[in-house]
């Protein structure tokens, strides 16, 4: 799995470090950071969930 995040699209929701805080945090202005682009398979499911969760839909994740 890849990831890929529009930090510009980003409006500081937080639903994705709460949902996959292995994948993902935030800096100081709430913007999204990945602390892992390609994570392995056990979380896969987090990070997808994560991901659909997002309201601004910044995150976009394909399999590699």
């Amino acid at each position: 799995m890849r990831i890929e995040v529009n930090k510009e699209a980003c409006i500081g929701a937080g639903q994705c470090a709460l949902v996959a805080p292995d994948v993902f945090d935030q800096d100081d202005e709430g913007i999204v950071l990945v602390l892992n682009e390609n994570p392995p398979a056990a979380l896969h499911a987090a990070t997808e969930k994560a991901a659909s969760l997002c309201p601004a839909k910044a995150i976009k994740t394909s399999l590699a």
